[in-house]
């Protein structure tokens, strides 16, 4: 896993999340298009957060999440800046509340946002 993965403004490209999980492009487009991670182009190529790999692995608490977020409204951007900005009701940001196995937590705020 790339050093910076733990920085939370640290993204991967495809290539380098092909790298760190050990699989092809083709199978992380495929991770990406099934929800088990998400990504945004805002900066140019299609990139996701690297704080969302854990053990060289996309977070397990993640895909659902993101799909509970898609169902309330949100596009992919959106979703993002949700799971990586301060929630108040949760008193840390998303993403650090899913690394900590706050799951149920998480998604429950998740879904009043619908």
């Amino acid at each position: 896993m790339p050093e910076n993965a733990s920085d939370p403004s640290a993204w991967l490209t495809l290539p380098e999340l092909a790298e760190s999980l050990g699989e092809t492009t083709g199978r992380v487009r495929r991770l990406i298009d099934e929800h088990y991670l998400i990504g945004s182009r805002r900066n140019g190529p299609l990139a996701v957060p690297a704080v969302f790999i854990v053990d060289g692995r996309p977070l397990a608490s993640l895909r659902g999440t993101v799909i509970a977020l898609q169902d309330a409204g949100f596009d992919d951007d959106e979703v993002i800046d949700w799971l990586l900005a301060e929630e108040e009701s949760l008193g840390r940001t998303p993403i650090a509340a899913l690394l900590e196995g706050h799951k149920s937590e998480v998604r429950r705020v998740a879904r009043a946002l619908a």
